[in-house]
């Protein structure tokens, strides 16, 4: 993910991703378009020049470069060498995000795009979402989103409680990714979730904690009344399914940009919801923030070797499978 839709616009939009620098804008007819930000004259950011159509003028001498990365224009240069230009990356808008591939242009598939269950869906309510940038790298949010046991101690005030410390959880690996996932029976709800449950009492509550290759995550919650979760409830009106889905797409090593909304399949219209929804995730996903950047910073200063718990399975898992696929991708290169 490079941007959320609405962010990119006629406006040149720098980004840095996993570790080029790259400029964001929309033609005229709306299309994203995504550039190497970096004239290859003497390499001045093309997001410091300005649009002309849809194509970026230099700011520095006044090269001009179309959507598809060709220099048009040499000011004092009667024909301009075929051999100019700048890297064009493609891209395309789904979800309200402007999804980029980084890799080979003649590889990109829009059809491996993450999908999003339910997205368009009358009866299945959406809230904005978010973005924040973690000083992390993008391994240790994928650690912590393959971990349902975090919650009890990072977010007692909102996704978890006393319940969550519980550290029995099934692994399962697939060729898109790895889940982690549990059911907690007979507990109390949740504070994030209390609001929004319409049974009273304790509940069965599904953790369903997946994350795919390379760093797209769903995190499902279910809730039922207790002793009634399973497949046996999934048309019961009263059972609440919350969808979070999660982008992380890497800075550099240290550093990773975060894209999240969520799906609900109940007040499918209701902005009240929606609102108190983006506002507890943000403040939850603020205290994840605080955590990770300090790991990162104490596994750069590290003096003695990390330890892992069982609940790290999951995570570690999803580092060896990744490693795998990296490997086999370069060596194919």
């Amino acid at each position: 993910m490079a941007a959320w839709d609405h962010d990119v616009s006629r406006v040149l939009r720098p980004a840095k991703i996993l570790g080029e620098c790259v400029v964001l804008y929309r033609t005229e007819e709306g299309d994203p378009v995504a550039l190497e930000d970096a004239c290859p004259h003497r390499k001045l950011p093309l997001s410091m020049g300005r649009l002309r159509g849809d194509s970026i003028e230099c700011g520095y001498h006044g090269l001009v470069f179309d959507p598809k990365g060709h220099c048009t224009r040499i000011p004092g240069v009667k024909r301009v060498p075929p051999s100019v230009g700048v890297r064009v990356y493609p891209t395309v808008s789904r979800y309200g995000l402007v999804w980029i591939w980084m890799g080979d242009p003649a590889r990109a598939d829009p059809q491996l795009i993450f999908p999003v269950e339910h997205w368009g869906e009358s009866d299945w309510g959406r809230n904005r979402g978010g973005t924040m940038r973690v000083d992390c790298n993008y391994l240790f949010i994928t650690d912590n989103l393959l971990d349902p046991s975090h919650v009890a101690w990072v977010h007692r005030s909102s996704f978890g409680n006393d319940a969550c410390e519980a550290p029995s959880t099934e692994v399962t690996a697939t060729d898109k990714g790895v889940i982690a996932a549990r059911w907690l029976r007979d507990v109390d709800v949740a504070p994030f979730y209390a609001p929004f449950v319409t049974f009273g009492g304790r509940c069965d509550r599904l953790q369903h904690y997946e994350v795919r290759y390379p760093s797209h995550a769903i995190i499902r919650a279910v809730f039922a009344p207790a002793g009634t979760g399973g497949v046996a409830t999934a048309f019961d009106h009263r059972v609440r399914v919350m969808d979070s889905y999660n982008f992380m797409t890497p800075i550099d090593e240290t550093h990773t940009q975060y894209f999240w909304f969520q799906l609900r399949n109940f007040a499918p219209h209701d902005d009240t919801v929606s609102r108190m929804m983006d506002e507890g995730v943000a403040a939850a996903f603020a205290e994840d923030k605080t955590v990770l950047n300090a790991v990162q910073v104490g596994f750069t200063n590290r003096v003695t070797r990390n330890i892992d718990l069982a609940g790290d399975r999951a995570g570690s898992l999803f580092r060896q499978r990744l490693d795998q696929l990296i490997a086999a991708e370069r060596a194919e290169a």
